[in-house]
């Protein structure tokens, strides 16, 4: 009887222990559009915007959280609005394609409305703030506070920030073309409220939504935010 206990007990031991010299075999990840992503760095935050075709105006937009080395649904998804000609991988200024890609996120996030309790930096919008957009500028693709009122050094083709209220309720800045800025690839890239039609190329939501997605950003986490059709995503 003690053998047979043993014996038993040796082949518990063997079947539930790896092979020696092999290593344990972690459980896949669940199957979704985030852990499909062949490499996310050190971000432990993913935003996904997933557009069906390259010239779609609509995406689907959605919040993961990765644990124990697998993306977890936070929120969403949600319908975004996209660029008023869809998404490019070779987007150039004024085009009003949204960037395909992997990005990050700003330090700083930013708002006409009050700080609406985000863990970034937040920078009230006011009269005189603008995000250059001439690619002549020695400012391109950056936020540059001027005197109310005063003529910008730099080629505008819109107000400053300030006049879009609705829009820039609040945002942050989607990192595209900042490393290294490349004059005339794009600027101005932003997460922000909806207006309820396409975008000049940024991604936009509603504002409630939102609101929940900037407060739940960590730059501890360093967040990245993803853009692309499934195709586009398969490459990144």
């Amino acid at each position: 009887m003690a053998k047979t206990v043993v014996l038993a007990l040796t082949l518990m031991i063997a079947f539930a222990a790896p092979a020696a010299g092999r290593r344990a075999v972690a459980p896949a990840c669940p199957s979704s559009v985030a852990n499909r992503l062949t490499s996310t760095g050190p971000a432990t935050q993913l935003v996904t915007v997933v557009a069906p075709r390259r010239g779609a105006t609509r995406a689907s937009l959605q919040l993961w959280q990765k644990v124990n080395g697998c993306w977890r649904p936070v929120a969403g998804p949600w319908s975004a609005w996209l660029g008023g000609r869809g998404i490019s991988a070779s987007r150039r200024e004024g085009d009003r394609t949204t960037p395909a890609g992997s990005f990050g996120i700003g330090r700083t996030m930013y708002g006409v409305a009050p700080n609406p309790g985000v863990r970034y930096r937040y920078r009230r919008i006011v009269c005189g703030d603008w995000w250059v957009e001439d690619p002549q500028s020695p400012y391109y693709n950056q936020f540059r506070h001027l005197p109310c009122g005063a003529r910008p050094p730099f080629r505008v083709t819109t107000g400053d920030m300030s006049e879009s209220p609705t829009a820039y309720r609040h945002l942050a800045f989607v990192r595209f073309n900042t490393d290294p800025v490349v004059p005339g690839r794009g600027s101005a890239i932003f997460l922000h409220a909806s207006t309820g039609r396409p975008t000049l190329g940024c991604i936009s939501i509603p504002v409630s939504q939102l609101v929940r997605t900037l407060r739940w950003l960590r730059p501890a986490s360093a967040p990245r935010i993803v853009i692309g059709t499934p195709a586009d995503l398969r490459r990144l």
